[in-house]
């Protein structure tokens, strides 16, 4: 089975730098790049979390640039 899918497994909600989320399976080492934020605990209550909380898929590197593209085109106004 894959771990990944384990309805009745136990799981930790990851975050990177970038604001993505990630459900992870709290049996494998966290990878690097990720940190865990949010419950461990059951796959829905992980999942969950997760849809509260992401709430713009955008990358942050995305956001920053067209936060900065909006700002610039203002100046030029």
């Amino acid at each position: 089975m894959n771990p990944f899918d384990n309805e009745e497994g136990t799981f930790l909600v990851l975050i990177n730098d970038e604001g993505q989320y990630s459900l992870w399976p709290h049996a494998m080492d966290v990878p690097p790049g990720w940190s865990q934020v949010g419950p461990i605990g059951p796959r829905a209550e992980c999942l969950s979390y997760i849809e509260e909380n992401w709430t713009d898929m955008r990358p942050l590197s995305l956001v920053r640039q067209m936060e900065k593209d909006a700002a610039e085109r203002t100046l030029k106004k």
